[in-house]
């Protein structure tokens, strides 16, 4: 699933070429998506203007004068920068056609993205309403994270992946923050020190903005939007390493299950 790092890099990627451009046509090939496209998108945005983009969590933001747009990318969308004369393919579900003659294209082979109207008060929605602080926001600090930690039992990498607790924290790069803080993934929340996690914060903030920086993880159906694959996953030190050895103490790293998602760390160097 493309995370926080894909879904920023994919904002950035598009913005210049259709921010303040007007929509010329919306086309809907496929309504059905992880929840249907509003059949009313066509009425309430074309010949509108495109006012800014952002994001919030891992959904990108689409802001026209009568309302917002939500885009999720889901398991395995993207979007691209098309002309309007770009033939469509077979997983190319939506689209966005500015009259200056370029556009947005969803593609999502296992239609597990999202397209939705959020009207004029997006953060009312409740998609959005309950979110926690974006990681690379000020919010997002090691006092929020040992105040609101206390007595919780749950692990740290569960604690940390909760969308209501902080925003786009995945499982790669919830996994990378922690082996680089030196914390073990399975320890409860509630056992960590405030400066443990004045470390681990740093080390989020510090992850996150390599990634974005060097253009998203290469996961395999990610590309971003230029259609280029990002290459971060190169770097990656714990994340997809199941059997390698440890970076540092060259001991073989350990993998665990937890809530069903595949767990890797040092059993020596997390504690």
């Amino acid at each position: 699933m493309p995370e926080l790092p894909e879904v920023e890099t994919t904002l950035r990627g598009i913005t210049p070429h259709i921010k303040d451009q007007t929509v010329s046509k919306v086309i809907i090939r496929q309504p059905k998506l992880r929840w249907p496209i509003p059949s009313e998108l066509p009425q309430l945005i074309e010949q509108q203007t495109l006012q800014n983009l952002s994001r919030r969590a891992k959904y990108l933001l689409l802001h026209f004068r009568p309302g917002t747009l939500l885009i999720h990318l889901g398991m395995s969308g993207s979007l691209r920068i098309i002309t309007t004369d770009t033939p469509p393919e077979k997983h190319d579900h939506f689209e966005l056609l500015f009259k200056h003659q370029s556009g947005i294209r969803l593609t999502d082979p296992r239609r597990f993205g999202a397209v939705l109207w959020l009207g004029k008060t997006p953060n009312t929605h409740t998609l959005l309403n309950k979110l926690g602080p974006e990681p690379l926001s000020n919010d997002f600090s090691a006092d929020y994270l040992y105040h609101i930690s206390r007595k919780r039992k749950v692990s740290i990498k569960q604690f940390l992946m909760n969308q209501n607790i902080v925003t786009g924290i995945g499982n790669i790069y919830c996994t990378e923050a922690l082996f680089y803080a030196g914390i073990n993934p399975t320890r409860a929340a509630g056992q960590i020190s405030a400066n443990e996690y004045h470390h681990l914060v740093i080390e989020i903030k510090k992850t996150l903005t390599l990634a974005i920086n060097q253009g998203g993880t290469s996961l395999r159906d990610f590309v971003g939007s230029d259609g280029k694959p990002g290459y971060f996953k190169q770097q990656l030190s714990v994340y997809g390493r199941k059997g390698l050895p440890c970076i540092y103490c060259k001991k073989i790293l350990t993998e665990i299950k937890q809530s069903g998602r595949t767990t890797l760390y040092c059993g020596t160097c997390q504690n």
